[in-house]
């Protein structure tokens, strides 16, 4: 999700150790459901001109992975005063003709079975519901006015119109089945099964997706749309689907970079999990939403330009399919396995398309819009402690700073170990989830068994920046260049940081870079010989380093 050939040197480093501070975990606060897996969900949606209520119907095949289980809980926001009337109201709950206890109290609903469940054992029950959306499913006019329905289930909305396990680790198959006025084209994820017309002016759709997903990947789209059968890749369609008014600078927009995208990715990362691609115009989200297979951008994607703007948002939602899709963080605590991802693929993409400058002007922008998020909230961490505010689940931080590890984390282990490292990260959490301390794992096998554990800590568990001073100055008589780094922060973290140094000197565009290794806790000084006095001092000339620095000769 967005909200938006050089001279041969010597390489080197200086690198700064300190101690890592370790976040414990506590207990999560959002609740799970540990003891269920639910396999498919089947929805069946009535949609009207003349109502905001949707009436439903929702199959759930559920397996069970415990014994003596007398009732599950989904996640279904009901009807309140709060809410102004707006929420869901259950009519029924069946498991074949069989009709089910159940209470729908507190935005969950309860339903009891006769028989305590066996482990191991599938059942399938149906729900029977209605309501007025609160959010999650928008309903209103786009802005040209015309009335469309557009859902925004990101991080737990889907709830509102959805019974589901809303969370990230539970993974299912979907159905829709939607019943709406004739005049709209409807979307959803995966591939379309059934279209016929109906009686009274009503029109029967079935999209059905085949690759388990995650409740917030949920996508539905009903307009008065435009659709372009653009190409495909790998047999899968390519789709672009806009807002009949901007069918022609929707159709030019969106032509590209999609199977550019997708090829770079199956080949660096590993296989393309869904059926098609569609990108989709929609006024429910305002810059874009990676819903699988059905990527949302908003209201104002469509310019007839091609922008640089919503070309890299293309890119990110396109990058999401592999990283926040087909491997799905297991707790919202590890977010940065999504954001940070896309945001870094998006780089590694625009490296391959547009050349390493833009890369490094990607890169550039990041660490800026990194401090300056880091001045307003200094402790902040990537890997959060269980949020109970879903609120705050990502951050700018989340997307940029992920962005910025994983490019330390390719500079320090080499461009071929650390592609292993995310293929088969890729290939053993395919269409599955992942954690944290699963990507490290896979990262300190490609490393040949480096502790990556340091690393990992300061960048993710703990909060701060590391600005640095540096200063230098040179020996006449004893021909050499002093040069003392110093981490001058004032949160109080440490980070061990390895700090490249471009030596400038007279009559030559070439920098020098040396290999000096500190071990100073919080600053080190280094001797380099050199036979005359260099032009200055250039800290980090290849973008390597997330950091601040000044750097100045000693007076």
């Amino acid at each position: 999700m967005l909200g938006f050939s050089r001279s041969s040197r010597r390489y080197g480093w200086i690198v700064l150790l300190l101690s890592v501070v370790i976040v414990s975990a506590t207990p999560d606060t959002y609740p799970k459901n540990p003891y269920l897996d639910v396999l498919n969900y089947t929805f069946e949606l009535v949609l009207s001109d003349e109502t905001d209520e949707i009436e439903a119907v929702a199959t759930i095949d559920i397996y069970f992975k415990k014994d003596d289980l007398e009732e599950i809980r989904l996640d279904l926001i009901n009807q309140s005063d709060e809410l102004e009337g707006k929420g869901m109201e259950v009519s029924g709950v069946w498991s074949g003709s069989q009709r089910l206890a159940y209470t729908h109290r507190d935005d969950a609903l309860y339903v009891r079975f006769p028989e305590p469940s066996s482990a191991d054992h599938q059942i399938q029950i149906r729900i029977s519901y209605s309501g007025i959306p609160a959010t999650g499913l928008q309903i209103g006019p786009n802005k040209y006015g015309d009335r469309t329905f557009f859902s925004d289930n990101w991080p737990n909305r889907a709830r509102n119109w959805l019974p589901t396990i809303d969370h990230p680790y539970d993974k299912a198959t979907s159905d829709f089945m939607v019943t709406a006025p004739d005049h709209y084209q409807v979307v959803s994820n995966g591939l379309l099964v059934e279209k016929t017309n109906l009686e009274n002016g009503m029109r029967f759709t079935h999209w059905k997706q085949s690759v388990p997903i995650a409740t917030w990947l949920y996508a539905l789209a009903v307009a008065d749309f435009a659709v372009q059968r653009v190409d495909t890749f790998d047999g899968k369609e390519i789709q672009t689907w806009v807002y009949r008014q901007d069918r022609d600078p929707g159709f030019y927009d969106f032509a590209l970079p999609s199977k550019h995208v997708l090829e770079f990715y199956s080949d660096y990362v590993g296989p393309y999990a869904y059926e098609k691609l569609a990108n989709i115009q929609s006024n429910s989200v305002g810059g874009g939403m990676e819903a699988a297979s059905a990527i949302f951008y908003g209201d104002n994607s469509v310019t007839g330009e091609r922008t640089v703007r919503w070309r890299n948002v293309i890119i990110h939602e396109i990058a999401h399919q592999w990283f926040g899709n087909a491997v799905t963080e297991y707790d919202w605590d590890d977010v940065w396995l999504s954001e940070g991802f896309a945001t870094f693929f998006t780089l590694l993409f625009r490296e391959h398309a547009y050349g390493h400058d833009d890369y490094e002007l990607g890169l550039k922008q990041a660490r800026d819009r990194v401090h300056a998020y880091y001045e307003e909230h200094p402790d902040y961490r990537i890997v959060h402690d269980n949020l109970s505010d879903m609120r705050q689940v990502s951050s700018g931080q989340t997307y940029q700073k992920g962005a910025w590890i994983l490019h330390m984390l390719r500079v320090r282990m080499g461009e071929d170990a650390f592609q292993t490292g995310i293929r088969n990260y890729y290939s053993a959490h395919y269409n599955g989830t992942a954690t944290t301390d699963d990507f490290r794992r896979f990262m300190e096998s490609a490393s040949g068994g480096e502790d990556l554990q340091p690393f990992f800590s300061q960048w993710l568990y703990q909060g701060g920046f590391p600005v640095l001073e540096v200063k230098w100055s040179y020996d006449n008589a004893l021909k050499n260049l002093s040069i003392e780094v110093s981490q001058v922060q004032s949160d109080g973290y440490l980070f061990e940081l390895p700090v490249e140094l471009g030596i400038e000197m007279a009559g030559t565009d070439e920098l020098m870079l040396e290999t000096i290794l500190s071990k100073a806790k919080s600053s080190t000084s280094v001797t380099v010989p050199l036979d005359a006095r260099p032009v200055r001092v250039i800290v980090d000339p290849k973008t390597k380093l997330l950091a601040r620095w000044t750097a100045a000769e000693r007076e």
